[in-house]
C-alpha cells in the first residue's frame, strides 16, 4: 500500500460507494471544475444555497445526485490525518433539498457485500441545502493517515486498509467515485470524520 503523501505519511486516492447500491459518478455543473465530467454539464445555472426558514422542497434522492472525483485537500487536516472534499451535483430533473451526513465504506472490489463500513464521526451542524438543477453541494471527509513506507503502519497498531474506491451513502443510496488523479484510498482504524452536506466548498 504505497501512496503519495506529505513527509513519511502515505497519502491516498479515493472512490466512494454506499452499502448495496453503486452508482458510477462523474458530475458537472454549468462551469465544470477539476474532476467533473463534461458529459454531466447542467442544463441550468448551478446554484446551491441554505434553505430559508419556511421554504418547502422535496428531499434529494440518490438517483438525481452525481458525485465527482474526490479532491485531496493540500492543507487544513489535523496532524496524522488527510482530507478530501467531494462535490455532489443535482443532475435533475427538479430542485431538491439535501441535508444530513453521509455514511462511508471502503468498496469491496465491485461486491457490495464485501464493503467495509467506516465508523463515522460527524462535525458541524446539518442544515438543509437547496440544490437547483445543476446546483452543487460539498462534503469534507477526514481520514487517519497511514504512516511510513511500503505497506505503512498505523500508530494505533491497527492494520492499514486500502481500496481504490469507497462508498458514499447519501439520500437513500450510494455514490461511487475515484480520487482525482487516481491512486488508492488508504486509512487507519476504519474511522472517518465528515462534515454535513455544505452549500459552499470547504
Amino acid at each position: 500500500m504505497r501512496c503519495s503523501g506529505t513527509g513519511r505519511a502515505a497519502g491516498p486516492a479515493v472512490l466512494l460507494s454506499a452499502a448495496g447500491i453503486l452508482l458510477a459518478g462523474c458530475g458537472g455543473a454549468a462551469a465544470p471544475e477539476s474532476g467533473d465530467s463534461p458529459q454531466r454539464v447542467s442544463r441550468e445555472a448551478a446554484s446551491s444555497t441554505p434553505v430559508a426558514p419556511g421554504a418547502a422542497s422535496a428531499g434529494c434522492s440518490h438517483t438525481q445526485l452525481v458525485a465527482s472525483a474526490a479532491q485531496q485537500l493540500p492543507s487544513g487536516a489535523p496532524a496524522g490525518s488527510w482530507a478530501v472534499r467531494v462535490p455532489l451535483v443535482n443532475d435533475g430533473p427538479r430542485p431538491c433539498v439535501l441535508q444530513g451526513f453521509p455514511t462511508v465504506a471502503l468498496a469491496g472490489e465491485g461486491s457490495p457485500e464485501r464493503n467495509r463500513p467506516l465508523k463515522v464521526t460527524t462535525e458541524g451542524v446539518a442544515r438543509p441545502v437547496l440544490l437547483k438543477v445543476g446546483g452543487r453541494a460539498w462534503v469534507r471527509l477526514t481520514f487517519r493517515q497511514v504512516l511510513g513506507e511500503a505497506d505503512g503502519y498505523c500508530p494505533s497498531g491497527a492494520t492499514p486498509q486500502a481500496a481504490p474506491s469507497i462508498v458514499l451513502g447519501v439520500a437513500g443510496g450510494g455514490l461511487q467515485l475515484g480520487m482525482e488523479g487516481g491512486g488508492n484510498f488508504a486509512e487507519c482504524d476504519d474511522t472517518v470524520r465528515t462534515t454535513a452536506f455544505l452549500a459552499t466548498r470547504p
